[in-house]
Protein backbone atom coordinates (compact mmCIF):
# COMPACT_ATOMS: atom_id res chain seq x y z
CA UNK A 1 0.00 0.00 0.00
CA UNK A 2 1.29 3.16 -0.81
CA UNK A 3 1.07 6.16 0.99
CA UNK A 4 -2.54 8.07 1.49
CA UNK A 5 -2.06 11.72 -0.80
CA UNK A 6 -4.16 13.13 1.98
CA UNK A 7 -1.66 15.50 4.21
CA UNK A 8 -1.76 14.85 8.08
CA UNK A 9 -2.15 17.62 10.56
CA UNK A 10 1.09 17.22 12.25
CA UNK A 11 4.66 18.90 10.55
CA UNK A 12 5.96 15.70 8.96
CA UNK A 13 3.56 13.00 6.62
CA UNK A 14 3.58 9.20 7.78
CA UNK A 15 2.87 6.57 4.99
CA UNK A 16 3.37 2.48 4.89
CA UNK A 17 5.18 0.98 2.28
CA UNK A 18 6.22 -3.02 1.92
CA UNK A 19 4.53 -2.95 6.12
CA UNK A 20 6.86 -0.20 7.27
CA UNK A 21 5.72 2.86 8.02
CA UNK A 22 7.39 5.49 7.32
CA UNK A 23 7.16 9.36 8.13
CA UNK A 24 8.29 11.86 5.08
CA UNK A 25 9.89 14.65 7.41
CA UNK A 26 9.54 18.50 6.62
CA UNK A 27 13.03 18.55 5.55
CA UNK A 28 13.77 16.35 2.58
CA UNK A 29 14.69 13.44 4.83
CA UNK A 30 13.19 10.62 5.57
CA UNK A 31 12.54 8.39 9.08
CA UNK A 32 12.16 4.32 9.51
CA UNK A 33 10.69 4.32 13.57
CA UNK A 34 10.76 0.86 14.06
CA UNK A 35 14.73 0.96 12.57
CA UNK A 36 15.23 3.92 14.31
CA UNK A 37 16.78 5.14 11.05
CA UNK A 38 17.00 8.97 9.19
CA UNK A 39 17.40 8.17 5.27
CA UNK A 40 18.86 11.28 3.11
CA UNK A 41 20.36 11.92 -0.16
CA UNK A 42 22.16 14.08 -2.14
CA UNK A 43 23.77 15.88 0.19
CA UNK A 44 26.33 17.36 -2.14
CA UNK A 45 28.84 18.62 0.56
CA UNK A 46 31.77 20.84 -1.12
CA UNK A 47 29.26 22.11 -3.89
CA UNK A 48 30.39 25.81 -3.47
CA UNK A 49 33.96 24.70 -3.16
CA UNK A 50 33.88 22.69 -6.79
CA UNK A 51 32.09 25.53 -8.47
CA UNK A 52 34.51 27.91 -7.50
CA UNK A 53 37.46 25.44 -7.81
CA UNK A 54 36.71 25.07 -11.19
CA UNK A 55 35.45 28.89 -12.80
CA UNK A 56 31.59 27.69 -12.40
CA UNK A 57 29.20 29.89 -10.18
CA UNK A 58 30.52 31.98 -7.25
CA UNK A 59 27.70 30.38 -4.49
CA UNK A 60 28.02 31.35 -1.08
CA UNK A 61 30.84 29.49 0.81
CA UNK A 62 28.16 28.13 3.76
CA UNK A 63 26.28 25.41 2.23
CA UNK A 64 27.82 22.24 3.80
CA UNK A 65 27.42 23.91 7.38
CA UNK A 66 23.66 24.94 6.21
CA UNK A 67 23.41 21.36 5.80
CA UNK A 68 25.28 19.80 8.59
CA UNK A 69 22.76 22.01 10.55
CA UNK A 70 19.52 20.48 9.68
CA UNK A 71 21.20 17.04 9.65
CA UNK A 72 22.13 17.76 13.32
CA UNK A 73 18.59 19.13 13.92
CA UNK A 74 16.85 15.99 12.06
CA UNK A 75 19.11 13.19 14.31
CA UNK A 76 18.30 15.16 17.26
CA UNK A 77 14.57 15.35 17.35
CA UNK A 78 14.35 11.77 15.96
CA UNK A 79 16.71 9.99 18.56
CA UNK A 80 18.05 8.20 15.09
CA UNK A 81 20.57 5.61 15.65
CA UNK A 82 21.44 4.58 12.16
CA UNK A 83 21.66 7.20 9.46
CA UNK A 84 22.04 6.02 5.26
CA UNK A 85 22.81 8.29 3.03
CA UNK A 86 21.67 7.10 -0.41
CA UNK A 87 24.43 8.58 -2.52
CA UNK A 88 25.96 11.75 -3.88
CA UNK A 89 27.09 12.63 -0.41
CA UNK A 90 30.21 14.48 -1.17
CA UNK A 91 30.31 16.48 -4.33
CA UNK A 92 34.04 16.04 -4.40
CA UNK A 93 36.62 15.08 -2.05
CA UNK A 94 35.81 14.67 1.40
CA UNK A 95 39.13 16.33 1.98
CA UNK A 96 37.96 19.62 0.84
CA UNK A 97 35.83 20.05 3.68
CA UNK A 98 37.02 22.54 6.27
CA UNK A 99 38.45 21.15 9.39
CA UNK A 100 35.22 21.98 11.70
CA UNK A 101 33.12 20.82 8.92
CA UNK A 102 34.95 17.40 9.28
CA UNK A 103 34.68 17.43 12.89
CA UNK A 104 31.01 18.57 12.92
CA UNK A 105 30.50 15.40 10.56
CA UNK A 106 32.53 12.83 12.80
CA UNK A 107 30.52 13.95 15.73
CA UNK A 108 26.91 13.03 13.80
CA UNK A 109 27.89 9.64 12.98
CA UNK A 110 30.07 8.78 16.69
CA UNK A 111 27.84 6.05 18.43
CA UNK A 112 25.72 5.49 15.09
CA UNK A 113 25.42 2.77 12.43
CA UNK A 114 26.04 5.10 9.34
CA UNK A 115 26.06 4.20 5.88
CA UNK A 116 27.09 5.90 2.83
CA UNK A 117 25.95 4.33 0.07
CA UNK A 118 27.50 4.97 -3.81
CA UNK A 119 26.59 7.86 -5.86
CA UNK A 120 27.83 8.96 -9.31
CA UNK A 121 29.03 12.12 -8.06
CA UNK A 122 30.73 10.30 -4.56
CA UNK A 123 34.68 10.27 -4.74
CA UNK A 124 36.19 6.93 -4.42
CA UNK A 125 37.75 5.88 -2.30
CA UNK A 126 35.79 8.00 0.70
CA UNK A 127 38.81 9.05 3.22
CA UNK A 128 35.74 8.96 6.11
CA UNK A 129 34.06 6.58 8.81
CA UNK A 130 31.39 4.71 8.22
CA UNK A 131 30.49 1.88 5.72
CA UNK A 132 30.59 2.61 2.00
CA UNK A 133 28.28 0.44 -0.29
CA UNK A 134 26.98 -0.32 -3.82
CA UNK A 135 23.82 -0.60 -2.28
CA UNK A 136 21.88 -2.31 1.02
CA UNK A 137 19.40 -3.57 1.95
CA UNK A 138 17.70 -3.64 5.45
CA UNK A 139 14.16 -5.84 6.21
CA UNK A 140 12.17 -5.55 2.93
CA UNK A 141 13.33 -2.24 1.85
CA UNK A 142 16.37 -1.79 -0.68
CA UNK A 143 18.96 1.39 -0.44
CA UNK A 144 20.58 1.98 -3.45
CA UNK A 145 21.42 5.89 -5.48
CA UNK A 146 18.86 5.48 -8.74
CA UNK A 147 15.88 3.64 -8.59
CA UNK A 148 15.92 0.19 -11.11
CA UNK A 149 12.70 -0.74 -10.32
CA UNK A 150 14.21 -3.74 -8.50
CA UNK A 151 12.34 -4.75 -5.14
CA UNK A 152 11.20 -2.18 -2.98
CA UNK A 153 13.91 0.54 -3.00
CA UNK A 154 14.34 3.95 -1.24
CA UNK A 155 16.65 5.95 -3.75
CA UNK A 156 17.68 9.55 -4.51
CA UNK A 157 19.58 11.05 -7.51
CA UNK A 158 16.59 13.11 -9.74
CA UNK A 159 16.23 15.48 -6.97
CA UNK A 160 12.55 16.60 -7.43
CA UNK A 161 10.37 19.42 -7.04
CA UNK A 162 7.09 20.29 -6.96
CA UNK A 163 5.80 24.17 -7.33
CA UNK A 164 3.34 25.45 -4.57
CA UNK A 165 1.59 28.86 -4.42
CA UNK A 166 4.38 29.71 -7.18
CA UNK A 167 7.21 28.37 -5.21
CA UNK A 168 9.74 25.40 -6.21
CA UNK A 169 9.98 22.75 -3.64
CA UNK A 170 11.37 19.52 -3.25
CA UNK A 171 9.74 16.52 -2.81
CA UNK A 172 9.56 13.20 -2.03
CA UNK A 173 7.67 10.91 -5.04
CA UNK A 174 6.48 7.81 -3.41
CA UNK A 175 3.89 4.78 -4.98
CA UNK A 176 3.48 1.07 -4.11
CA UNK A 177 7.01 0.01 -4.33
CA UNK A 178 9.36 2.88 -4.11
CA UNK A 179 10.03 6.01 -2.67
CA UNK A 180 12.62 8.68 -4.43
CA UNK A 181 13.77 11.50 -2.29
CA UNK A 182 14.52 14.94 -2.47
CA UNK A 183 17.63 16.86 -2.33
CA UNK A 184 18.73 17.43 1.09
CA UNK A 185 21.93 19.51 0.59
CA UNK A 186 21.52 23.72 0.45
CA UNK A 187 22.64 23.66 -3.32
CA UNK A 188 20.57 21.58 -5.43
CA UNK A 189 18.82 21.99 -8.62
CA UNK A 190 15.94 19.99 -8.86
CA UNK A 191 13.70 18.05 -11.54
CA UNK A 192 10.21 18.79 -12.40
CA UNK A 193 7.58 15.92 -11.69
CA UNK A 194 6.05 16.24 -14.89
CA UNK A 195 9.76 15.23 -16.39
CA UNK A 196 9.05 12.60 -18.89
CA UNK A 197 11.99 10.63 -16.42
CA UNK A 198 10.04 10.63 -13.54
CA UNK A 199 6.28 10.42 -15.33
CA UNK A 200 7.99 6.62 -16.23
CA UNK A 201 8.84 5.79 -13.06
CA UNK A 202 6.23 6.47 -11.00
CA UNK A 203 2.86 3.96 -11.07
CA UNK A 204 -0.47 4.32 -10.55
CA UNK A 205 -1.60 6.21 -6.93
CA UNK A 206 1.77 7.81 -6.68
CA UNK A 207 1.84 10.84 -4.40
CA UNK A 208 4.09 13.92 -4.04
CA UNK A 209 5.26 15.01 -0.65
CA UNK A 210 6.18 18.90 -0.60
CA UNK A 211 9.06 19.91 1.95
CA UNK A 212 8.82 23.32 3.52
CA UNK A 213 7.45 24.17 7.52
CA UNK A 214 5.32 21.39 7.26
CA UNK A 215 5.50 18.17 4.46
CA UNK A 216 1.84 18.18 2.28
CA UNK A 217 1.06 15.63 0.16
CA UNK A 218 -0.61 15.47 -2.93
CA UNK A 219 -1.45 13.47 -6.36
CA UNK A 220 1.99 13.10 -8.26
CA UNK A 221 0.13 13.66 -11.47
CA UNK A 222 -1.90 16.73 -9.69
CA UNK A 223 1.71 18.26 -8.67
CA UNK A 224 3.50 19.38 -11.69
CA UNK A 225 4.15 22.95 -12.38
CA UNK A 226 1.21 24.67 -14.69
CA UNK A 227 2.69 25.11 -18.53
CA UNK A 228 3.58 28.84 -18.87
CA UNK A 229 0.91 30.53 -21.45
CA UNK A 230 1.26 31.10 -24.98
CA UNK A 231 2.84 34.01 -26.16
CA UNK A 232 0.97 35.90 -28.91
CA UNK A 233 2.69 36.32 -32.21
CA UNK A 234 3.28 40.38 -30.99
CA UNK A 235 5.43 39.24 -27.89
CA UNK A 236 8.79 40.65 -28.10
CA UNK A 237 9.92 38.75 -25.06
Amino acid sequence: MATSCTSSSTADHSFRLAGETLRALPSGALFWPAEGMLIVADLHFGKSERLARRGGALLPPYEVRDTLSRLDADIAATAARSVICVGDSFDDAYAMLEEAERLWLARLMAGRDWVWVAGNHDPVPMAVGGTYMAETTRGPLTFRHIATGDGVEISGHYHPKARLAGQARPCFLTDARQVILPAYGTYTGGLWCDDPVLEALMGDGACAILTGTRALAVPFRASAPPAPPARSRGSRR
